[in-house]
């Protein structure tokens, strides 16, 4: 017997509301069964729920999520799979290098500003000359 799930047993597992797993449906990346009003989902909508998840978490967008498990559909081995997934991770780490450099440098201004707001708050007396 195969093994099925409902939206509220895949909402509590992977701790998602049942509107991200129908927004989820509604873009076509999982596709359950009906039986009267309620939705079945396979183990195949669970592994695509756990991929969506995990590539959201990763910073893709749907779209490219959306490719790569399509992928699993048409490939007849996962190499296409996997040069996709090399290709879409590597571009999201070079914008994660390129957004952790960036915080780097705001950070280190902040540090700057509050330095110099820290000297105009001393008393005359006290302050460092700052020219």
């Amino acid at each position: 017997m195969r093994r099925t799930y409902t939206i509220t047993e895949l909402s509590s597992e992977f701790g998602v509301t049942l509107r991200t797993i129908r927004f989820y449906e509604e873009q076509g990346m999982l596709s359950p069964a009906r039986q009267g009003r309620s939705r079945v989902y396979a183990a195949r909508d669970r592994v695509r729920l756990k991929l969506i998840l995990r590539g959201k978490r990763l910073g893709l967008s749907l779209s490219e999520i959306a490719e790569i498990i399509d992928l699993y559909e048409v490939a007849r081995d996962e190499s296409s799979q996997a040069l996709t997934l090399l290709n879409k991770l590597s571009t999201r780490k070079k914008q994660l290098i390129q957004q952790r450099e960036d915080i780097e440098q705001v950070m280190h201004d902040i540090e700057q500003l509050e330095q110099y707001c820290h000297s105009v708050l001393q008393p005359p007396g006290l302050r460092a000359d700052c020219a």
